[in-house]
């Protein structure tokens, strides 16, 4: 539905998490007999989750964590991780930065370039550890980090931009084609971000294995405030699911849709599979985890961006281990631990046996769902109450 913002002038109202609930079903499930596995091309995931491929969340050691418990981790081979031999010096300078040196010591951090030979290396590093490897990097950079990553025996690559479409046009420099780079690599593209039908659309076409949906939600990005770009987490994934589901009928060929950003709890998370997502791609939940290399900080990819940053760093804490957010048992109880326990239970209350089935649930526009009857915890900002 369209509304007039001003005199000929139609804008299209949007929704996010916290303006939608979801409507139990007329039959429920056991919680343990539901399938949460996915497919990412011929990738199969026994859990939907893929970890952002951000500094502070992913480096070996918690992809290789993430990978025996039934995600995927993405590493950012633009990041720290391809530019030094031992990093972790690096991440206690910006855990120690006050917030206003914090944007500035980033930027000089990642002066130091990108080094083949690392690259190579993190994915060798990763596959030791006996999980699948998933790299990730900016479009420009896809021709010579995807060659390396595949000889080094990656499984996947996401080539991600604040916004990338299949049509890019630039009067410097060489552009990309998609199309082109995923016939010829030896492995599944992911492609990101997008937000709309007719990107999405566009995108599916150059061959790419799923796509990420997503444009400055993020705990750490400020890509909205900077560029004022942005469209709610619930409105573009049931919007890029639309065009997932079209360019099925008319090719046979699924490209999943992952929800990239936005989501802080279980609930989130629930309400991204209603609304379309094959697979949920997160950063600040697990910019928590214990075994996060972020020390409890969480930075987003565009920090660094010598000219115009559009991230931050932002304190996350730490609140248990990865085995734990993913699979409890939660000692919070405000909805960021167990959330693969909190999935399956959402899925037997709608009665969704799968994610397939998941995506069908009932969804009614509820803005009051988090305040309705919840003006204890609010008070005392436990549970619900602590946003």
């Amino acid at each position: 539905m369209a509304f007039f913002i001003g005199r000929d002038r139609e804008a299209r109202r949007a929704y996010g998490f916290d303006e939608i609930a979801l409507v139990p079903g007329t039959t429920t499930l056991n919680p343990e007999d539901t399938d949460v596995s996915t497919r990412l091309g011929p990738v199969k995931l026994q859990i939907p989750f893929l970890a952002s491929a951000m500094d502070g969340v992913v480096d070996v050691n918690f992809a290789v964590s993430m990978g025996h418990l039934g995600g995927l981790a993405v590493l950012n081979m633009d990041g720290i991780q391809a530019r030094y031999e031992n990093p972790k010096p690096l991440f206690k300078k910006i855990a120690q930065a006050n917030p206003e040196a914090a944007t500035k010591l980033v930027q000089e951090i990642y002066r130091e370039p990108v080094k083949d030979k690392l690259i190579s290396q993190r994915v060798k590093e990763i596959k030791k550890g006996g999980v699948p490897c998933a790299v990730s990097c900016i479009p420009q950079n896809a021709e010579r980090v995807g060659a390396l990553a595949a000889e080094a025996g990656a499984d996947m690559i996401v080539v991600q931009g604040t916004v990338t479409t299949a049509k890019y046009k630039s009067s410097k420099g060489p552009i990309v084609n998609l199309a082109k780079f995923c016939e010829k690599i030896k492995m599944p593209v992911i492609i990101g971000n997008v937000v709309t039908y007719s990107a999405a659309l566009d995108l599916m076409e150059t061959g790419c294995a799923a796509l990420l949906v997503g444009v400055g939600p993020g705990a750490a990005c400020t890509s909205r405030g900077v560029l004022g770009l942005g469209v709610p987490q619930v409105t573009a994934t049931v919007d890029c699911a639309a065009a997932r589901d079209f360019y099925y009928k008319k090719t046979g060929r699924y490209v999943s849709i992952i929800t990239d950003g936005g989501m802080t709890t279980g609930g989130d998370i629930c309400k991204a599979f209603a609304s379309g997502a094959d697979a949920v791609m997160v950063g600040s939940v697990f910019a928590r985890a214990e075994d996060a290399p972020g020390l409890g900080y969480h930075w987003g990819m565009a920090t660094p961006h010598h000219n115009l940053p559009r991230g931050t760093r932002v304190k996350v804490g730490t609140i248990g281990t990865l085995k734990e957010i993913l699979f409890g048992p939660a000692r919070l109880d405000d909805g960021t631990q167990n959330l693969v326990g909190a999935l399956r239970t959402c899925m037997g209350a709608v009665g969704a046996s799968n994610i397939k089935e998941m995506q069908l649930t009932e969804v009614i526009i509820a803005p009051e769902i988090k305040h309705e009857g919840k003006l204890f915890q609010q008070a005392q900002k436990v549970g619900m109450g602590k946003k």
